[in-house]
């Protein structure tokens, strides 16, 4: 199939798929399912390219691997997540509620298909990557699966830390600055970011592979503006208050970076 069909039918699937996570979502009411099944979508967009496109075998199987490894990861983590707190719904969609009360179906469901939509667009470079038919990987392709290895790593150890930072009782009301976090407030985000401008690393070894940088600029977009840290941010402070004020003036907020010398955080 070509680059254009392709990416035709993604659209046309993700559409499909997202109005039918609406329903569920509707059925159980809690919205927050949308977050996971974004997650899983990338993973099966990427298998959908790669075995409908035209390119390398090898190339194409390693790059669903790729997504495939990390969109199971993520999309297991948003669903533990969800799952621990259902029927509990994640803030923002209690929030979304308020403001479409009058309209909020049709609006919900509309959310939905916009989160179809920016799967595809986001996924933009895995459509030119699965059409190069080189019988051999490039060196722009090693580089970006080798960072792609060291993004996904850094985002484990940082869940991992948090998480055991969370069990321990002794923790309650304090702010985590252990490990990975005592050098970036959301190392999480920073390592999910590059796992993205791994992937515009591995189609830059193919025709028009530039135009899959959408994807590391419009998830650095959403992580620093829109649903990742001004949303997180928001949620410390008042739920830690000045602890987490003192934290965020002593440490980067997104790069990991040596901390401001400042007194140890106190609960």
């Amino acid at each position: 199939m070509t680059t254009p069909i392709l990416f035709f039918l993604a659209t046309a699937f993700a559409c499909l798929g997202f109005a039918l996570v609406y329903l569920v979502a509707r059925a159980l009411d809690n919205y927050g399912i949308v977050d996971v099944a974004w997650a899983y979508a990338f993973g099966a967009l990427a298998t959908f390219y790669a075995m409908a496109g035209a390119g390398w075998g090898v190339r194409r199987a390693l790059l669903a691997t790729l997504v495939a490894l990390w969109s199971l990861r993520l999309g297991t983590h948003l669903l533990v997540r969800v799952a621990s707190h259902h029927p509990v719904e994640d803030s923002r969609y209690g929030q979304l509620r308020r403001d479409w009360a009058a309209v909020f179906h049709p609006k919900m469901f509309g959310f939905f298909q916009l989160q179809a939509v920016s799967v595809v667009g986001l996924g933009l470079g895995f459509s030119f990557s699965v059409q190069n038919d080189a019988p051999r990987l490039l060196p722009l392709e090693i580089a970006g699966a080798v960072l792609w290895l060291l993004a996904l790593t850094g985002e484990s150890v940082a869940d991992a830390q948090l998480a055991a930072f969370k069990r321990n009782p002794a923790n309650r009301g304090l702010v985590c600055d252990a490990g990975l976090w005592r050098y970036s407030r959301h190392p999480n985000y920073f390592f999910e970011w590059l796992i993205w401008v791994a992937y515009f690393v591995f189609a830059l070894a193919s025709p028009w592979g530039w135009l899959a940088v959408i994807g590391p600029a419009g998830i650095l977009f959403l992580l620093l503006r829109v649903t990742g840290i001004p949303l997180a941010e928001a949620q410390s402070l008042r739920s830690r208050g000045d602890a987490y004020r003192r934290y965020q003036e002593r440490t980067s907020a997104f790069v990991p970076w040596r901390p401001k010398p400042q007194l140890q955080v106190e609960g």
